[in-house]
């Protein structure tokens, strides 16, 4: 059978009814790797400053939740996410294409497929803002994001400097 004799389901732009569930969760998945949303909490809590709207740690957390939860709902940033964890199980296993297990484990400098990676979740958050709390993040590596591999590292600085972004900025307006 040719890849055009297969039955495809025809698009739409605007679609009449949009099918909002689903059987996998991307928290269900990192939870499955050992990253829990309280993780990723303490983590954001450890770069914390305080700003206009966001004076206590207390007020911090709650608002950095309801981002991640905001964030969490789109599906194309869950799919950003998703890419890191397979490639961080491919990389494990030595199935990335043109590199070695040991330059996977090592991390080194020319690998910088994880940092575009986590780059574009950051901005895909929050815009350039989020790029500058995901150097923060990334640099500085507080909490789990010190304990990952060479993706995750990255995609969870990503998605933390991204919702940590969106907590300042909504929380001065």
């Amino acid at each position: 059978m040719k890849l055009s004799d297969s039955p495809v389901a025809e698009k739409s732009d605007n679609p009449e009814v949009i099918d909002t569930t689903f059987d996998r969760d991307i928290m269900d998945i990192l939870a499955g790797m050992g990253i829990t949303e309280e993780m990723l909490l303490s983590a954001a809590m450890e770069l914390y400053v305080p700003h206009p709207g966001i004076e206590t740690k207390e007020k911090a957390e709650a608002v950095f939740k309801q981002e991640m939860d905001v964030a969490l709902s789109d599906p194309n940033l869950c799919i950003l996410v998703y890419a890191g964890t397979l490639l961080e199980q491919a990389g494990k296993a030595g199935d990335l294409p043109n590199l070695s297990r040991d330059s996977y484990e090592r991390d080194l400098t020319f690998l910088v497929c994880d940092e575009v990676l986590g780059m574009s979740i950051a901005t895909y958050i929050a815009g350039h803002k989020g790029m500058f709390e995901y150097v923060r993040f990334d640099k500085l590596k507080p909490g789990i994001i010190k304990e990952l591999g060479p993706f995750m590292d990255d995609v969870i600085a990503g998605l933390i400097g991204g919702v940590s972004s969106s907590m300042y900025t909504r929380a001065k307006v």
